[in-house]
Formats: C-alpha cells, structure tokens, sequence
C-alpha cells in the first residue's frame, strides 16, 4: 500500500481530513492461483492421510488429516479477501474498527480477508410486502461510486429579498473526490449534500430579489435578480455549496436552477402588476408614435400649404388625431359639409 493524501479544503462542520491510504497492488490473480494450489495440495494430503490411516500408520495419518482441515479452513478463509472494482468505484476498506485503505483503481485485488468494506451510504432500507406479512432490510453495495452523480433536489419555498414567497427548485451535478473522508467524516453523504443544497439555496435566494419591480427606475436595470440573472446565481450557490461539502470529500460541479416562481397565494397579484406593466409600456410606445405622427401631418400640411390652420384649429386637430390613434378601438368618421369656422 502507499499513502496518498487527498487535498480538501476546511470545512467548519466536519473534523480535519483523514489521510488516505491507496491500495495499489491488484495481486487477485496471483493469489487467487495460489489458492487453488493450496486447495489441490489438501486433496493430495488427504488421499495421503487416509492411505497412511489404513496401512498401518495412524497417528501420522490421523495428523496429516488434522493438518490438511486446518490448511483447508485456512483457504477457505482467504478467499473472503478478493474484492474485484470496476472504474468510476472506489472500495473503502476497515479492519476491526481500524481503517485499513481504499482501492480506487479498477481491478482484482486480494487484502486482508478479515477487512470490510464501509459505506453507510451504500445501503438503503427498503420494506415490501409478502404473503407472510412485511419484511425490512438493507439492499444496496459497499463500493462507492466516483461517477457525475445528479442531486434533483425538490422544489422548495423561500422569501426573497423583498420578502417574497418564491418557489424554487435546483439541480446539482457532483461526484466523490475522496472516498474516504466521504464515508468517515458524515453519516451518510448523500443525506448531508442533501441537506446542505436545502440550506444553501435557501441562503443565497433570500439575497436577491425575485424581480425588479419598478424597471424605468435609474439603476434598477443593473440589479441582479432571481429571474434574469439566474446564472450567476447558479454560480453562486455552486461555490457557497462547493464550501460546505468540500470537507466531506464532495465536489460540486454544477448547480442548476430548474424551476423559480411565486408562491400560490400572491402569484395572482404578481401576474396582474406584470399585465399592468406590460399594458403602461404598450401605451407608452403607441404614444410616442401618434405624437410623431401628428407632429409630422400638421408640419406636411403646412410645408404643402394645403390648409393653414390658426392654433386653435391646430390643437383640435391634435386632440382629434390623438383620440384617433391611441383609442382602443376604431374611430367612426363624420363628415362635416358645411364650413368649418
């Protein structure tokens, strides 16, 4: 074995770093050919011992079968050292409450036969239902799995920085850096990452507001907010949440927002103020265009000289042109024959 120290950064709820000791040596087959001599050498010892039992000599036979049981226990024994790990896995290996290694190379590996695996994680308590009643057991594996791992952690409610109720929920992309630490430092791993994402989008959604309520404002353009900078949000929680598990020996590679909103009971309220600002901006844009409009018809009539018009015909046209091109729906005309003063 060589010992192989896996850098972590500090972590305030966990205890210092234990240091990894790597299991390198993938001496299964080796062993493994060893034993299967052995168990031909206790065949060979036992024809011998009863041929010397039955020829005359039966203390030296007796003692040569007493040998080959003990030989016999002995390699049965060593065959619960092999341990065969496929890539993206790591074995973490404890003997007699002492940690012994981790494997984290694939192979076929021989240890100490007494050693056993430890992952707390590994095992999920499952209750079925049979025709003798209910049964509850463990199902699951020692080995701990270094893949990309998803957290789909479920949509939660939290206020804003304006006190908002805000429904949100997040994925987070991560993996086991170091096994060791991962299985000794918390109970259960997945548990505590699960935990942690809870209480780390809880804190940093709570510094944001969900939207700018008043956009026209100066510098409100610039804020960030839940709904249009979700991104550096997401990179914000990656690392908040990247410190918190790091001591576990956890890395967090990505987090992802899947799902923001309001709360049911002031969606409501929420969707009529957007309505309302939508409606204001639609006004404000038709009105700039009829003031255009308008300014350009009465300088065209009086570039053309098509009809001169004193400033109070100019302003009832204005009024009239106005009432016509931001009324909501269309004008009726009526046509005056007779003069107009």
């Amino acid at each position: 074995m060589s010992n192989t120290d896996f850098s972590t950064q500090s972590d305030p709820t966990v205890r210092k770093a234990i240091p990894a000791k790597e299991i390198t040596r993938a001496r299964g087959f080796a062993v493994l050919a060893a034993i299967l001599a052995g168990f031909l050498a206790t065949v060979l010892l036992l024809v011998l011992g009863i041929f010397l039992a039955l020829s005359g000599h039966v203390a030296l036979g007796v003692l040569l079968l007493i040998l080959d049981g003990i030989a016999f226990i002995a390699l049965c024994i060593l065959c619960a050292g092999f341990h065969v790990v496929k890539p993206n896995e790591a074995l973490v290996l404890t003997l007699f409450g002492n940690y012994y290694g981790t494997i984290m190379r694939p192979g076929f590996y021989h240890t100490n036969p007494f050693c056993l695996p430890f992952n707390p994680a590994g095992k999920t308590l499952v209750t079925t239902n049979t025709a003798g009643g209910t049964q509850t057991g463990f199902v699951g594996s020692n080995k701990i799995s270094t893949k990309v791992l998803t957290l789909n952690n479920e949509r939660q409610k939290v206020n804003d920085m304006l006190g908002n109720p805000v429904i949100i929920g997040a994925v987070v992309l991560w993996r086991v850096k170091d096994p060791t630490n991962a299985v000794f430092q918390v109970d259960n791993y997945k548990n505590y990452l699960s935990i942690q994402c809870d209480s780390t989008i809880r804190n940093i959604a709570r510094l944001y507001p969900y939207d700018v309520m008043d956009g026209d404002e100066d510098g409100e353009q610039d804020e960030k907010t839940l709904r249009a900078s979700s991104q550096e949000i997401a990179e914000s929680m990656t690392r908040e949440l990247q410190n918190r598990v790091s001591g576990a020996g956890l890395e967090v590679l990505e987090v992802r927002i899947t799902h923001l909103s309001y709360a049911e009971e002031i969606a409501a309220a929420m969707l009529q103020r957007q309505q309302a600002a939508a409606i204001i901006a639609a006004r404000k844009k038709i009105v700039e265009g009829a003031v255009s409009m308008v300014k350009m018809a009465i300088d065209e009539l009086g570039r053309e000289e098509i009809i001169v018009l004193d400033d109070e015909r100019k302003a009832a046209m204005v009024s009239n042109l106005l009432v016509v091109l931001c009324g909501n729906k269309d004008a009726q005309p009526i046509v005056n024959s007779g003069s107009i003063y």
